[in-house]
């Protein structure tokens, strides 16, 4: 098996056999399995994800993969922020036991003619916004589940979006299996913990700290009697008033399965923005 070490105390590993033969290692000792899917350029949202997974199992494995199949050409893949060496410390710290960082050639050897297409959760939403992004998120995560084959594997309730992508393609394709959402990570102001946050200037940073407060009024709002169009909108014109540049989208959703409400909020529901300072794009959402 070849291991690099990118980082003293973490093995690293770059093909699937070799990654393989490390699982079935831990597998023959009776450990059990967790893994945190990853693109790298991890902040501390990413490592409370690697420390849940060595709650959940005996080992863990992340992998660090610049996936290319969710980026529409339109998109810069090239300048998407790469640093395998810092998050390889990073992951160390937080109790990773392997990193799994394989090449393109690796993933698709033989290019993409495979689609996942799972339907009604991946429309709307981000969906629109980004139309190829769920069929490449789906497909690169199926492939990582194959390889890694966990137990349990743990994502961000940030991307609320992509972790309903991901239950029900596992669900469907009935891979054996647990998907674990983690609450979003955030800091002392309440700003979901993203890369993105890097880009922002101390200005940008004041506007964005206030996308999840007005969220938090837009749910209050909801569900003591409005409507879910009304809570929308209003949620829309605070969102300008405080300094976002342009908003995507303010939508309050079924929390299950994102469906949409007909009036008001009757079941458990989730509110979810994307918005824009500057060039920076910010996402979040948060239960009503």
């Amino acid at each position: 098996m070849a291991v690099d070490a990118v980082a003293s105390t973490l093995p690293v590993v770059r093909t699937i056999a070799d990654l393989r033969e490390a699982v079935s290692g831990w597998r023959r000792q009776g450990f059990t399995v967790g893994f945190v899917p990853t693109m790298g350029a991890l902040h501390d949202g990413h490592l409370s994800l690697v420390r849940e997974a060595g709650r959940r199992a005996d080992k863990v494995v992340a992998s660090v993969f610049v996936n290319p199949t969710q980026f529409a050409p339109t998109e810069d893949l090239d300048a998407y922020p790469r640093q395998e060496g810092r998050d390889a410390e990073l992951l160390a710290g937080a109790g990773c036991d392997l990193l799994y960082a394989p090449a393109v050639a690796e993933m698709y050897p033989d290019g993409v003619t495979t689609t996942i297409d799972v339907g009604a959760p991946a429309q709307g939403l981000e969906g629109a916004f980004r139309p190829q992004m769920f069929g490449g998120v789906a497909l690169v995560v199926s492939k990582l589940l194959h390889q890694v084959q966990p137990d349990v594997a743990v994502f961000g309730e940030k991307d609320w979006q992509q972790l309903m992508v991901v239950r029900r393609m596992v669900r469907d394709l009935d891979m054996p299996v647990q998907i674990v959402g983690l609450p979003t990570a955030r800091d002392g102001h309440g700003l979901a913990l993203s890369s993105r946050n890097a880009y922002l200037s101390e200005a940008e940073l004041a506007v964005a700290r206030q996308l999840n407060g007005v969220l938090a009024q837009a749910g209050v709002r909801a569900s003591q009697g409005g409507t879910v169009a009304e809570a929308e909108a209003w949620a829309t014109e605070a969102l300008k008033a405080a300094g976002f540049d342009s908003i995507d989208y303010v939508a309050i959703r079924r929390a299950e399965d994102l469906s949409v409400f007909e009036g008001a909020i009757d079941g458990p529901a989730r509110i979810l923005a994307a918005a824009k300072i500057g060039r920076t794009r910010l996402i979040d959402n948060m239960a009503v």
